[in-house]
């Protein structure tokens, strides 16, 4: 019976590359997203390129319906997934309470209740049956407060903390969790999160896509719990730790409202 790799948000972005790679390493993938022309074509695409089985489904994870929807299938369907990747994620960025809270609640339903419930519930069948991988994508977001994108890094600090327990908890089953922390990326968040990324892109903290997604692959490879790409970013993820909160707060303020929105 195939085996598959799961990656949700995977028509642009890091879970394009992330599907890319898996794709040229042989793996069969199920790809997730709510874009159906362009999951179709990435399938194509990959398909012919690397000659693996690539599925695709569409689904909004901020919809718990279709969400259920998409388990259901794939239990009924009797797919086997080996790795489970969820990289989908929707970001932010102005004053919380100036902002539209159906969009606030949506950021909360993809980042982490459809995370937690598609590790529960892959995760589950993981366990039974003795191995399995997941990778949560997280962010460098997620080591401090993030004011003027509240929401986001509060989520991406979910995602870090969950999968780190939880990979305690079925490291017994056999089952490998790790969470990937990536710094600012060349993709379509800050266009969707109607962010100004012109002082990353000047800088040298910005990584493509695809190098974001090789490391990724690195780390799973070696079974790392978190996986922070590049060493500009693991600096700034050890700074809070040995800074005042206060300061901390201060700093990432003023650093969000000079791309963000005030």
């Amino acid at each position: 019976m195939p085996r598959y790799a799961l990656v949700t948000g995977a028509s642009s972005g890091i879970g394009l590359a992330l599907a890319e790679a898996l794709a040229r390493r042989g793996r069969n993938l199920i790809l997730v997203a709510r874009q159906r022309d362009a999951l179709e074509s990435i399938a194509c695409e990959l398909t012919q390129r690397f000659s693996v089985d690539v599925l695709f489904r569409t689904c909004d994870l901020s919809e718990p319906l279709q969400l259920s929807g998409l388990l259901h299938e794939l239990e009924q369907n009797g797919l086997v997934i080996e790795l489970l990747v969820n990289n989908a994620g929707i970001g932010s960025g102005g004053a919380f309470v100036t902002q539209d809270w159906r969009q606030e609640q949506r950021l909360l339903e993809v980042n982490v209740l459809a995370l937690a419930r598609l590790c529960h519930a892959i995760g589950t069948v993981m366990a039974g049956r003795g191995h399995g991988q997941i990778l949560n994508v997280a962010s460098i977001a997620a080591f401090q407060p993030g004011p003027w994108m509240s929401n986001y890094y509060a989520s991406k600090a979910y995602v870090l903390h969950f999968s780190e327990g939880l990979r305690e908890e079925l490291r017994p089953y056999g089952v490998k969790v790790s969470v990937l922390c990536p710094g600012p990326t060349h993709s379509a968040f800050f266009r969707t999160a109607k962010l100004d990324a012109s002082s990353f892109e000047q800088g040298k903290l910005m990584l493509s896509a695809e190098e974001v997604a090789l490391i990724a692959l690195q780390g799973l490879a070696k079974n790392r719990a978190i996986i922070i790409p590049g060493w500009r970013n693991r600096l700034l993820c050890l700074a809070p730790r040995f800074s005042p909160r206060f300061l901390v707060r201060r700093l990432v303020a003023r650093l969000n409202r000079r791309f963000g929105r005030p």
